[in-house]
């Protein structure tokens, strides 16, 4: 089996291009309409970044669901089973596990000490220029990467469904899509970005659903059947052959990190990234204060795990169906590699019109989590570099919208960037990157802010830029960025870092350097400050006092 003839099999298997087109034609002008009426009513800062806060708990739920469930989930760890079987399964594991230390220890207290951005948070009882600005770049860096990787699952997808081969048509995918998110957002703002999440989720969870009986009804047999059938594929692949694994290792550990002793350390670099990673996403932080009240807050977190414990649990049944049902060659043969995986699988289970239908959900889970990302991204610049750094306080809420807007562009132009550059690279590792920024540049300043009265501007400067500047370093000096086949630029070799994930090295010195900062640096003697955070963190009495600095 040669690769022209796998290439020629998988470029068969996209189904009817024109259906795909009318598809997603359908879904992006009824989605549009809907953010367009509701984005008439977004007139004022609140109404842009969080909606008004006037979501319920559970459609912040579902609207969660929708902004987590990115297409690293979907199309990125599908393809990670697919090709390596249980330790592609860890994205899922790291991905959802992560959520509990979300709810335990960052939801509540930060719905009730905030109020649009997660600087509202961490600069409330310390110093407000330097930690806004080092927390705004936090936020910058992290949705950056996060919307690479959407961008590079954008053209995956819709190079597999449209048979586009070539990286100038595939590059077009990417822009596309990109001018579509900056018009979801210009046109609608939290409010029209927060609907269409929710509809995104239930579509995303129900087809997810219905895939996942469709395989046991193909496969005519129970979760034992299937795993046989996916080893018996990966048995007949080439991959295998080459990689000198026995087809059953797809059922235990190790075909992905199980090589060598610095394979074995980037998984528990990856684990740390994706546990810590989520308790620091401010797109995901952002959401909290789109409820009125922390009892909301804490529902919605409740309502999304629900939702997002389900999906990953399918994407187990999923990602080896792929395997037994389209197999690991034909998966790499197709445009954008392993990220075609969950719609060369729809395809086979339902056809053209199936695949049309379950990759439309897909584009939408795309669009949703961008929108979300470049609203994150637009209020830090506008909330707390513009307002509170440049202006002192002193713009109007007409003023931050308009800067909110033209970031908006910029990201999603720099976005478009960057994710024609990271096309080949499966979505889910690159969000895993997203999610190491996270954990290194703002998490243990969240935890230190909330949870530690010692804590003060040195310690939070220190801890930001330290987790901001270490991560970012080792991922451009990694595997990931230069030195084999599959880096983001493949002809060049300037990796000395060995590691393709920075989180084992990354969050440990961010927490060191907030302790060492903190208490190397002077007092802040902002103590009735601190006594008002912990009471309104812990009891929410006083949330919509203004802070006086």
């Amino acid at each position: 089996m040669n690769t022209v003839y796998l290439a020629q099999d998988a470029a068969e298997g996209v189904g009817n291009p024109w259906l795909n087109i009318g598809v997603f034609a359908v879904f992006i002008i009824v989605t549009l309409t809907i953010v367009s009426r509701v984005g008439k009513s977004t007139s004022e800062a609140s109404d842009f970044y969080t909606g008004g806060a006037q979501f319920s708990g559970t459609q912040n739920g579902l609207a969660i669901a929708g902004d987590y469930l990115s297409a690293a989930s979907f199309l990125g760890i599908v393809g990670a089973i697919a090709l390596n079987g249980y330790d592609g399964f860890l994205y899922s594991i790291g991905f959802f596990v992560a959520w509990l230390v979300a709810l335990l220890l960052v939801a509540e207290p930060l719905r009730n000490v905030g109020r649009f951005t997660m600087a509202d948070v961490l600069s409330f009882r310390l110093k407000q220029k330097p930690v806004r600005v080092a927390a705004a770049f936090g936020t910058l860096f992290v949705s950056l990467f996060y919307l690479i990787a959407q961008m590079a699952g954008a053209g995956s997808l819709v190079s597999v469904l449209l048979n586009l081969h070539t990286f100038s048509a595939q590059a077009i995918c990417v822009a596309i899509v990109g001018v579509i998110m900056i018009a979801y957002v210009l046109i609608g703002g939290m409010k029209g970005t927060t609907y269409v999440q929710m509809i995104k989720a239930i579509l995303l969870v129900g087809g997810v659903a219905i895939m996942t009986v469709l395989v046991f009804v193909a496969i005519r047999g129970g979760m034992g059947t299937l795993l046989d059938d996916a080893v018996n594929m990966h048995a007949a692949s080439e991959r295998i052959k080459e990689m000198g694994y026995e087809a059953t290792d797809i059922l235990a550990p190790g075909l992905q990190y199980g090589a060598s002793a610095t394979t074995q350390l980037d998984f528990v670099s990856l684990g740390l990234a994706l546990v810590l990673g989520t308790a620091g996403l401010p797109h995901v932080l952002m959401r909290f204060y789109t409820v009125p009240t922390a009892t909301e807050a804490r529902k919605s977190v409740t309502v999304a795990i629900v939702l997002i414990g389900a999906f990953y649990l399918m994407t187990l049944v999923l990602g080896y169906a792929a395997g037994a049902l389209v197999g690991p060659d034909r998966i790499l043969a197709a445009p954008g590699g392993a990220n075609a995986a969950a719609p060369l699988l729809a395809f086979e289970l339902g056809g053209s019109i199936f695949m049309a239908l379950i990759s439309a959900v897909a584009f939408a889970t795309v669009l949703a989590v961008v929108a979300g990302l470049a609203i994150t991204a637009s209020a830090s610049v506008a909330h707390d570099i513009y307002h509170a750094v440049i202006r002192n306080g002193q713009s109007s809420e007409a003023e931050q919208v308009r800067v909110s807007r033209i970031t908006v562009v910029v990201i999603g132009l720099v976005a478009i960037g960057l994710g024609i550059l990271a096309m080949e690279q499966n979505v889910a590792f690159l969000v895993a990157l997203a999610f190491a920024i996270a954990a290194s540049a703002n998490l243990p300043t969240i935890l230190f802010s909330l949870y530690w009265k010692r804590f003060n501007t040195t310690g939070a400067v220190a801890s930001m830029y330290t987790g901001l500047i270490l991560a970012l370093g080792l991922i451009i000096f990694s595997p990931a960025v230069s030195g084999t086949d599959s880096s983001m630029i493949p002809g060049a070799d300037f990796a000395f870092f060995p590691l393709k994930n920075p989180g084992i090295i990354s969050i440990p010195a961010a927490f060191l350097a907030g302790i060492i900062g903190t208490y190397l640096g002077k007092p802040d003697n902002l103590d009735h400050l601190q006594a008002e955070m912990e009471v309104r963190s812990l009891t929410g009495v006083g949330v919509e006092k203004p802070v006086d600095h």
